[in-house]
């Protein structure tokens, strides 16, 4: 999948892949930034966390 994000300078292949996973049995979700964000209770909250991070890393890079 050819796309570009805000902060490249040239456009790249970027991959889609399953972003949760468990660290000693709690659940996770990792970022472009390399990092893991969480713990979750279960799938649906780690997705309403997902999209809690989307919404802040934008309004982030709107504030610039």
């Amino acid at each position: 999948m050819y796309g570009m994000r805000a902060q490249d300078n040239a456009p790249a292949t970027h991959f889609r892949s399953d972003r949760l996973c468990r660290v000693n049995g709690e659940l996770y979700f990792s970022t472009r930034e390399n990092t893991l964000e969480g713990p979750f209770e279960n799938a649906e909250v780690a997705a309403k966390g997902i999209q809690a991070y989307i919404e802040r890393m934008q309004e982030s890079t709107a504030n610039r």
